[in-house]
């Protein structure tokens, strides 16, 4: 068990917000290679609670944890990536189960948040969860339920025996 994974926790107002600041700018830049159509239901969406949020947790993934001979990796270079994915599926399921909301930030440069952070060269920066009480859990995503994106049917994913049937 190598548990590549580190949680930075982040409650500093001032770093939430030069965060914040950072992630309108790339998000801002998404939007402006959108088409009319699209970016008005971009436009709609709320995709980070960075300010809102109790608690900001930054999952940070070390790839040298657990030395050069941890099961799985010698064949799958992504294991140790993988278990720290795990990781923040857990912490989302934990906190779903505790009536929480938590959002994944997905608008910033790694770099950006390293520095930011003062994470170590070798550690990546997974993610940026937004954390805290909610009013209510939302039955429907909030990319599906503004259009963004329809949800897959369960039948297109599952395939039996091979790819193809």
């Amino acid at each position: 068990m190598s548990q590549p994974w580190d949680f930075v926790l982040v409650t500093s107002t001032a770093t939430r917000e030069t965060f914040a600041q950072h992630v309108a700018t790339e998000r801002a830049a998404f939007a402006d290679d959108l088409d009319p159509e699209r970016r008005a239901t971009f436009d709609r969406i709320k995709v980070e609670g960075i300010r809102e949020a109790s608690i900001g947790v930054v999952v940070t993934h070390d790839q040298r944890r657990g030395g050069p001979n941890v099961l799985g990796r010698r064949t799958i270079a992504d294991t140790g990536l993988y278990s720290t994915v795990l990781a923040i599926q857990n912490l989302w399921l934990a906190a779903t189960a505790e009536g929480l909301g938590l959002g994944w930030v997905s608008f910033y440069r790694e770099e950006f948040l390293r520095g930011l952070l003062d994470i170590p060269a070798q550690v990546r920066p997974v993610a940026w969860l937004c954390l805290g009480t909610v009013t209510h859990l939302a039955d429907v995503p909030d990319l599906e339920r503004h259009g963004w994106r329809s949800r897959r049917p369960l039948a297109d994913a599952v395939h039996h025996e091979t790819w193809s049937h």
